[in-house]
């Protein structure tokens, strides 16, 4: 399913929303990151897949591949640390602690009592635990029924204690927070709710490190991005609109269709619930209530909502995996897809697909935000394990 947005528009970017997330905190994150030991040095590759393009019948196609962004895998190691940082810097302001420093583990001990929680899907919740090692936090993850043991154990392995409950990813959020309040500890969740936006803002601005990667490398007219809660969205649009103003990139949106909170939100002109089941293998999508505080960033940026079913992402996970003579082999997990298999499905629609410019000249961009961070299920999936594709990967760029 696929719906423009009435309310979109191309405006320079709002003095509103430059007051929650602006270029400038950023690029602030961006530095503090650059020092934390558990995210690899420097940018992550930008491939072209020449190949594709000339199938979908586009003048270019580029993927942002987050895959290898760090051993977590998966963008979402650029949120939690600069949440939690944030966070710590707030509530203990007489300490004087330095960023880098805390992502460095020099004042632990000072932290060792000092607990945060989170639901999670997976990857949210292993960047936090990761972040809350570093700094020497305690970490407490919620994780719902449908999460993996897969995905679990690789939480675990970062030190967090896990709660494990019956129900879907909006019930762990619940959870977290009732657990919070009994304990006194910290929620630090991507999504935001009434009461409760600082903590998700700088989990957004976090993300801001993949849009200056991607505006110092590119310059693409349309950018596919996975939804979930929207905060990635928001992280990427924020920044990409506030450089580019009104030439900004068209933006589409791309989520499972049992779990269509953004789509739903674009149709009723709010912050919306989706009206599937919520249970897909795109597990870090699979979502049901859109973030306030992300929508009010996409509400009047991003162009068209869509969705796409399981077997489509499925699809696009085994192309990326294949390459080509003329495309690079990519370990792509299940959410990391969402935007290419959404770019295919759009380009079947011819009239859909030129009334959003996707032609000949369009230069468009996704991004793979997550390699396979559950092995098992991607090697399942794709027919062939994780360390297989890499292996061709491998062999592919050494002859180019």
């Amino acid at each position: 399913m696929f719906v423009f947005n009435p309310k979109a528009t191309r405006q320079p970017y709002p003095s509103a929303l430059k007051d929650v997330m602006d270029i400038a905190r950023a690029e602030q994150s961006r530095q503090w990151l650059a020092t934390w030991p558990r995210l690899n040095p420097g940018a992550t590759p930008l491939y072209p897949l020449p190949g594709l393009a000339e199938q979908l019948g586009v003048a270019q196609l580029l993927v942002k591949d987050e895959s290898v962004r760090s051993p977590l895998g998966s963008f979402k190691a650029l949120g939690a640390p600069i949440a939690l940082v944030r966070l710590i810097l707030r509530s203990f302001p007489e300490q004087g602690f330095d960023p880098q420093g805390l992502l460095q583990g020099r004042y632990a001990q000072a932290l060792a009592d000092f607990t945060v929680i989170s639901a999670t899907d997976g990857n949210h919740g292993k960047g936090l635990a990761a972040a809350a090692q570093s700094v020497g936090c305690r970490c407490v993850i919620v994780l719902h029924a449908q999460v993996s043991a897969e995905r679990e154990q690789a939480i675990a392995d970062y030190g967090a204690r896990i709660v494990r409950i019956s129900g879907n990813y909006d019930a762990s959020v619940a959870h977290a927070a009732q657990l919070a309040a009994n304990n006194g500890w910290t929620v630090v969740s991507d999504t935001s709710y009434a009461g409760y936006e600082v903590i998700p803002r700088d989990v957004m601005q976090g993300y801001g490190t993949i849009a200056a990667e991607i505006a110092e490398a590119s310059a693409p007219t349309h950018v596919f991005l996975q939804g979930g809660v929207g905060g990635l969205a928001a992280g990427i649009v924020s920044y990409l609109w506030e450089l580019h103003g009104q030439q900004r990139p068209r933006f589409v949106m791309v989520e499972p269709e049992q779990a269509d909170c953004l789509l739903q939100s674009a149709v009723q002109g709010r912050a919306a619930r989706a009206t599937g089941s919520v249970d897909s293998v795109m597990a870090g999508l699979a979502c049901g209530e859109t973030s306030p505080l992300a929508w009010r960033f996409l509400e009047t940026s991003v162009d068209g909502f869509m969705t796409i079913s399981d077997a489509q992402a499925v699809a696009a996970m085994r192309r990326l995996a294949a390459g080509s003579a003329r495309d690079v082999p990519l370990l792509a997990g299940e959410s990391g897809v969402a935007g290419l298999a959404g770019l295919v499905a759009l380009m079947q629609d011819a009239e859909q697909a030129a009334r959003l410019g996707l032609d000949g000249n369009a230069r468009v961009l996704f991004i793979n935000t997550e390699g396979a961070t559950a092995p098992g299920v991607y090697a399942e999936l794709v027919g062939e394990t994780a360390a297989s594709v890499l292996g061709r990967q491998q062999v592919w760029l050494a002859k180019g």
